[in-house]
């Protein structure tokens, strides 16, 4: 078996960590379709089944499953759920960002090199 039905398998937040638990799970679903292992189309439990697996709070899912759709990782699709991108929509997804990112700054008048820092200063915020 692959994808969601070994999904999230033998996988739990550290609850321990200093990472937030929606951020943990978030980087997971990630890595698993980045790696394939959680392929397009794939479509991902419940937000309620899901927290009863990972012994976490309904909200913490719902967090993770809103910003991973913000990054075009997933589409939620009412009642057929929530299911996993091809990478192609997600590239998209980040181009129509930098886009209005890029925008954004020039209005604002700021330089390339000050963009990239801004940038780069949010990514590593969180």
């Amino acid at each position: 078996m692959s994808g969601v039905e070994d999904f999230p398998g033998t996988w739990k937040p550290n609850q321990a960590s200093t990472v937030p638990l929606f951020e943990q799970l978030r980087l997971h679903v990630i890595k698993l379709a980045d790696s394939g292992a959680l392929p397009p189309g794939t479509r991902l439990p419940a937000v309620r089944a899901l927290a009863g697996l990972l012994d976490v709070a309904p909200h913490t899912v719902a967090r993770a499953y809103k910003e991973l759709e913000a990054a075009g990782v997933v589409a939620t699709r009412g009642r057929n759920g929530t299911l996993v991108l091809p990478r192609d929509a997600r590239s998209d997804a980040l181009s129509v960002a930098a886009g209005q990112y890029a925008a954004a700054a020039r209005a604002q008048g700021a330089s390339f090199a000050e963009a990239v820092q801004l940038l780069a200063a949010a990514y590593d915020a969180e």
